[in-house]
């Protein structure tokens, strides 16, 4: 992790590598404490300044008044969210996907599902099909629903995993080469937020790697007859669920929690 700051007057900004460690404790909280914080260019590691500046930054961490301080023994979520056919398919033989239209009543639901959503982690066809909520301004336009959807999606993060794409379109957005779950399960621990992961070649790569804690699937009432599988075929799991309802145009959600 890296860090650039402001230290007090007379001290100036710069840019150090440091550790963060998390340490259970007997009442279920998790201590956060910083290590390896001088930064090489210190001539002076003992200087006061330096020493007093990341003294308080250590202390708001461990007394939970910084943003993640306080999990309560829990990591964040990895959730897996995808609109399927009654046969299993987000898409169908030929790639398309335009079963999966939505109405407004649906289109809400779904806004509210990802509002509290901090990071979505895509592959590049599912990332190129998304990025319009931001590089397209008119798509948000259209309606006060399509504008607080962009609104959310734009809030959010993305990790864009592609050995083909060039360059990324929008912003807060990273391009990854090679999908690691080490460096998913970080990004798990260091965040207060859920993840999404979204498309089924990318999810499988998370399911086979224990990383995805929920599945949120949307059921449509269409049979596609072949195509790519929403799941992968050879992965086994019990599964919990959590929630189920009926939506609208005969749309089911389904919410199931994967034990760990």
């Amino acid at each position: 992790m890296y860090a650039t700051g402001q230290l007090q007057e007379g001290i100036q900004p710069f840019e150090t590598r440091f550790r963060v460690e998390f340490h259970e404790e007997a009442d279920g909280r998790t201590r956060l404490e910083i290590r390896q914080w001088l930064p090489e260019q210190q001539a002076d590691p003992s200087e006061e300044g330096c020493l007093e500046a990341f003294t308080k930054l250590d202390a708001t961490l461990m007394s939970g008044q910084a943003v993640g301080a306080d999990r309560r023994g829990e990591a964040a979520k990895l959730i897996y969210v995808s609109n399927v056919s009654l046969d299993g398919y987000i898409e169908d033989e030929h790639g398309r996907f335009d079963w999966t239209a939505t109405d407004d009543e649906l289109f809400a639901f779904i806004t509210d599902l990802v509002r509290p959503v901090g990071t979505y982690l895509y592959g590049r066809r599912l990332y190129e099909t998304m990025a319009v909520w931001e590089t397209d301004p008119a798509l948000g336009a259209q309606s006060e629903l399509m504008g607080d959807f962009a609104n959310v999606w734009q809030a959010a993060s993305k990790v864009v995993y592609s050995t083909t794409l060039d360059a990324v379109s929008t912003a807060n957005t990273r391009l990854e080469r090679n999908f690691d779950p080490a460096s998913v399960r970080d990004m798990k621990a260091l965040t207060t937020s859920d993840l999404i992961v979204g498309g089924a070649s990318l999810a499988a790569h998370a399911l086979e790697a224990g990383l995805v804690d929920e599945c949120h699937l949307f059921i449509r009432p269409i049979l596609v007859g072949g195509g790519k599988p929403a799941l992968p075929r050879h992965v086994r799991t019990d599964l919990e669920m959590l929630d189920e309802r009926r939506l609208s145009n005969g749309v089911v959600y389904l919410r199931y929690r994967i034990p760990t």
